[in-house]
């Protein structure tokens, strides 16, 4: 556990030592309780880098690990509602950086008008996530079988996700300020865009399948087999470049309701990057935690579990457009999807336990009868 959790303590130790040495205990407490928060916002989205981390080769792990986590902490929770603010605002970088370090409020105000445009961005990512998972035909595992087998079907209809989404844009356009009318649909195209540009790239770069046979070299085919494996190399790297490109939209799209509640309890931004900093480092360690023991393999169900906790949270943050809603409880829902999903994986497994022993008498009875 030291091993994939020690470096996530170290710097949570770090992290509250700074805040107490240089804003006190109210800083200790904020810091404690935006980590917290960020952890449990971001749970589903470590069951979800695994899945796609376990597909990568061990470099690209690492990088994701390492440089993923300084692109996590920096760029996403630190210098991206920067840039944001500056966006809508119509400020320069360095003026909304001379903001948020002399007026706070004012900056804090700020990001809280560009909350539209992140919602809506983010939201429809999420959603595209959620509707593919759901409309997978190829899925041989259901959790709610009820509902996922009846939508695992209308996934033969082309473009039922785009529809969807490009429905939902236009809903939360309605529903929003009308003044923001035009920044919901542009920022909902863009987050429908960059999904599918992602996904486009992830599939053009995909690894062809090479015969495992494929490092021996025969005298008759020996430069085919070469460049066979010259040419997979290169796809995985390719592969590799696109699922770390579509890991870190990820967990841009589920930072955001982070960052931007995190102003309900601190307005400094040092404060809020050190509290999502260290719940930040916790889900890259989750993730590789369960990358190394396999635990989408043991908990069947986690993966659906985390799926529907993300379907939840982009609807959660299109509702935002009209409504407010505490991020507790977004967190406290997607803890719920997973728990349950825990269970019903612990449970199924029970079963089949329970069954072999009877499945194991059934076939000795046949061959007994034969």
């Amino acid at each position: 556990m030291l091993r994939y959790f020690g470096f996530s303590v170290f710097l949570t130790v770090a992290a509250l030592v700074t805040a107490v040495v240089f804003g006190g205990p109210a800083a200790l407490l904020a810091v404690a309780v935006l980590g917290v928060l960020e952890v449990c916002l971001s749970f589903d989205n470590a069951v979800v880098n695994a899945k796609v981390l376990r597909r990568m080769s061990p470099l690209w792990r690492k990088l994701f690990l390492y440089v993923g986590i300084f692109i996590a902490v920096f760029g996403m929770r630190l210098l991206l509602p920067i840039v944001l603010v500056s966006v809508t605002a119509g400020l320069s970088i360095p003026e909304v950086w001379d903001l948020a370090l002399t007026d706070q409020q004012a900056y804090g105000e700020n990001v809280e008008s560009a909350a539209e445009a992140i919602y809506t961005f983010g939201g429809i990512f999420l959603l595209m996530i959620f509707l593919n998972f759901l409309f997978d035909e190829d899925r041989e595992i259901h959790w709610l079988s009820w509902l996922e087998r009846p939508l695992a079907k209308a996934g033969k209809l082309p473009y039922l996700a785009v529809i969807i989404a490009l429905t939902v844009i236009y809903v939360g356009s309605q529903i929003a300020d009308p003044e923001k009318y035009s920044t919901v649909l542009v920022s909902g195209i863009a987050g429908l865009f960059t999904y599918l540009l992602i996904g486009g790239l992830n599939e053009l770069m995909e690894a062809p399948e090479v015969d495992d046979d494929a490092d021996d070299v025969t005298a008759t085919g020996g430069s085919t087999t070469r460049n066979d494996v010259g040419t997979a190399t290169k796809a995985v790297a390719g592969a590799g470049a696109a699922a770390f490109l579509y890991l870190e939209v990820l967990d841009a799209s589920f930072s955001f309701d982070g960052v931007i509640g995190a102003f309900a309890i601190s307005s400094d931004i040092f404060i809020i990057a050190l509290g999502l900093g260290i719940g930040a480092f916790w889900v890259r360690s989750l993730t590789i935690y369960m990358v190394d023991k396999g635990t989408l393999d043991e908990y069947r169900y986690l993966e659906h579990g985390a799926m529907w906790a993300i379907g939840f949270l982009a609807a959660i943050m299109i509702l935002e457009l009209r409504f407010h809603i505490s991020e507790y409880v977004t967190g406290l829902t997607g803890l719920l999807f997973i728990v349950a999903a825990v269970i019903s994986s612990v449970v199924e497994s029970r079963r089949e336990r329970a069954a072999e022993p009877v499945r194991a008498e059934e076939r000795d009875e046949v061959t007994v009868g034969r």
